[in-house]
């Protein structure tokens, strides 16, 4: 049975819920030459402005977000999604704050600082956000445009 359609103002406080209480997402970013895209799952911790992921510093993921400075993350199943566009921020593991690293390892269950790789954290800064259940909803999908929320909560 397809779920009735939610507001926007709902579509926007179940996207915040998503946010602050799922742990991964698939991050996509591209290659600036090539475009050819690479896509990745990473555990993502939200501040409330921003997420925040980790990967190896010489990860293709983290040469294309430090090339690009852009990315899409997508959170949840097909039938229960939500797509976020952003640019990012590169910080090297030494340059976090430690309160945002302790609250990331705390959230992903493991922290990138102990490895003995290099991680480079990002910070993703959302300038789009759709969300959507099923094809009813995908009307209205958009919530985030060009950095502001567009409903309500």
């Amino acid at each position: 049975m397809i779920p009735a359609s939610r507001s926007a103002g709902q579509r926007k406080l179940d996207t915040l819920h998503r946010l602050e209480h799922d742990v991964d997402g698939w991050v996509a970013s591209a290659d600036p030459g090539s475009g050819t895209p690479h896509l990745v799952p990473l555990s993502f911790l939200w501040d409330g402005v921003t997420l925040l992921v980790a990967t190896p510093s010489g990860s293709r993921t983290s040469r294309n977000m430090q090339a690009t400075g852009t990315v899409r993350v997508g959170i949840g199943g097909t039938r229960d999604v939500v797509l976020l566009e952003g640019t990012t921020e590169a910080v090297a593991a030494g340059d976090l704050p430690a309160e945002a690293g302790d609250a990331f390892a705390v959230k992903a269950d493991w922290d990138p600082r102990g490895e003995s790789d290099p991680y480079t954290f990002f910070r993703i800064r959302p300038r789009r956000i759709q969300a959507w259940r099923e094809a009813p909803e995908l009307k209205g999908r958009e919530l985030m445009r060009d950095g502001v929320w567009l409903a309500d909560d």
